[in-house]
């Protein structure tokens, strides 16, 4: 095999998200037709990989396996960029979920790792924003990793917290998780880790030896936790699902903006953004399906 290049780093781009809409900011893609060109602004401005949650055509989530098929169409018309689906929902039931990794097969689908308290605080207002339990037991991952493993798709790891991270070790050992692994490390969500170096470094010490991963940095900070991810060797991510603002300060208008600014910040520490045949060979995904 041959040896990872640790100056190349891999950028996800997270297209859509499924809590942001566009009172928020215009430039959340809804239609296949919008998201499919929001991924090849990504691409062009050095993205090899995008991240999907579907929507509705007003902008309500969906997993319905038939718009991920439309979304799959619209994007592979436009760029070579790898697929990424969400599998997040709060359901017991993955059924649909199952149903997009057979029938819209993506390279890749998040998988989460962990149930945990998710939930916003509003300190001007002494409240809570939303205040839930996200559920993720054993029984729902190993439901959806035999569908991967069926499909053929690659599962990235999202782990909110180092309990998330350590939890993947039975599912090594029973052999439906299989090494090598891609782990998403994602910070600064009340309930999970917070945005410290130290929470990747720690992270990075408990997970798979061998192993790809990258950081997620929510809201305010976006920016310096993928520059920590940058010194520290790992891959990124951005896009308007993770945060809404250039690290100038105005709000990004695409996608393509924040990655744009990411592929800097990449090059600006003597690293370069992978290509996609470089992503498919470092995430050890074949050629696309």
């Amino acid at each position: 095999m041959k040896e990872r290049d640790p100056d190349v780093c891999v950028i996800t781009a997270a297209l859509t998200g499924v809590l942001a809409n566009r009172s928020q900011n215009e430039g959340i893609p809804y239609t296949p037709e919008e998201i499919g060109e929001e991924a090849r602004r990504a691409y062009e401005a050095g993205a090899s990989v995008v991240h999907i949650h579907g929507r509705n055509d007003d902008g309500t989530p969906t997993f319905a396996p038939s718009t991920f098929q439309r979304i799959k169409a619209e994007v592979r018309r436009r760029s070579p960029v790898l697929l990424n689906w969400s599998t997040g929902t709060m359901s017991d039931d993955v059924s649909e979920q199952v149903g997009c990794i057979q029938q819209a097969t993506p390279e890749i689908a998040a998988l989460n790792m962990g149930t945990m308290n998710y939930a916003k605080y509003s300190a001007k207002r002494k409240s809570f924003v939303f205040d839930m339990v996200f559920p993720n037991p054993y029984s729902k991952i190993i439901k959806l990793l035999e569908a991967m493993n069926a499909a053929g798709v690659k599962p990235e790891l999202e782990c909110f917290d180092s309990g998330h991270t350590q939890g993947c070790a039975p599912l090594i050992d029973m052999g439906v998780l299989k090494p090598p692994l891609q782990y998403s490390f994602i910070v600064n969500v009340l309930g999970g880790i917070p945005p410290l170096v130290e929470s990747l470094q720690l992270q990075t010490k408990i997970m798979h030896p061998g192993s790809e991963w990258e950081v997620i940095g929510i809201s305010h900070c976006h920016w310096r936790m993928l520059a920590t991810a940058l010194v520290l060797g790992g891959n990124i991510r951005t896009g308007l699902e993770d945060h809404l603002y250039l690290p100038s300060g105005p709000m990004a208008t695409s996608n393509g903006q924040l990655v744009e600014v990411a592929a800097r910040m990449v090059r600006d520490v003597g690293r370069r953004p992978a290509t996609v045949e470089e992503a498919r060979e470092i995430l050890h995904r074949p050629q696309v399906m």
